[in-house]
C-alpha cells in the first residue's frame, strides 16, 4: 500500500467534508492532489495484476472508477459549480454501473441477463433522479424568484402611501431587501 502525502491528505480531506466553496485551494495543491489521485489509480491498478480472470476485471473496473470519482470530486471541490456536482454524481453513478456490469460476466444464462438488466435499470434511475433533481432546483428557483417580485411589488404599494423622504428610505429599503435595481 502506498503511503498517502499530505496533497492526498488534503484532497481526501476536501472530498470527506464537502467543500464547495470555489478555490478552497491554490492551483499549485489542486495539481498535487490531481497527480496523487493519478499515482494512487497506478498503485490500485497494478494491485490487481495479482489476480485473474474476471476478479482482475472487476478490481480494474474499480479502480478505474474511483479514479474517475475521485478526479471529479477534486474538481468540484475547487470549482464549486453545480456542473462539476453533476459530473461528480455522473462519475459516481457510473463507476458503478461499470463495476456492476462486471460482476455479472461471474453469471451465465439467465441469471447473467437479469443481473445486467438490474445493474442497467439501477444506472438509468441514477440518471433520471440526477435529471429530476436538477428540474426540481430550477423549479425552485424560479418559484424564489416569483416570490420575491410579490413581495417586492406589495413592499413598494406599501411605499406609494407614504410621501417624500419617508418614501424614498421605503423604496430603497424595499429595493434592498428584495434585490431590485
Amino acid at each position: 500500500m502506498n503511503k498517502p502525502t499530505l496533497t492526498a491528505l488534503f484532497a481526501a480531506a476536501a472530498m470527506c467534508c464537502g467543500m464547495a466553496q470555489a478555490a478552497n485551494f491554490s492551483k499549485s495543491v489542486y495539481d498535487g492532489a490531481k497527480d496523487d489521485i493519478k499515482k494512487t489509480y497506478k498503485v490500485d491498478k497494478d494491485a490487481c495484476d495479482k489476480l485473474s480472470g474476471n476478479a482482475k476485471d472487476i478490481c480494474e473496473e474499480e479502480a478505474k472508477g474511483r479514479e474517475k470519482v475521485a478526479l471529479a470530486q477534486l474538481e468540484y471541490n475547487y470549482t464549486g459549480s453545480s456542473k462539476d456536482e453533476a459530473k461528480l454524481m455522473e462519475a459516481r453513478y457510473e463507476a458503478r454501473y461499470e463495476v456492476a456490469k462486471e460482476r455479472c460476466d461471474d453469471r451465465s444464462g439467465d441469471a447473467k441477463d437479469v443481473c445486467n438488466r438490474e445493474a442497467k435499470t439501477a444506472y438509468e434511475k441514477s440518471k433520471a433522479d440526477l435529471k429530476m433533481n436538477k428540474k426540481v432546483a430550477e423549479a425552485v428557483d424560479d418559484a424564489e424568484e416569483a416570490r420575491v417580485k410579490a413581495d417586492y411589488k406589495l413592499a413598494s404599494e406599501k411605499c406609494g402611501t407614504l410621501a417624500g423622504d419617508a418614501k424614498d428610505v421605503c423604496m430603497n429599503s424595499a429595493k434592498a431587501r428584495y434585490s431590485q435595481r
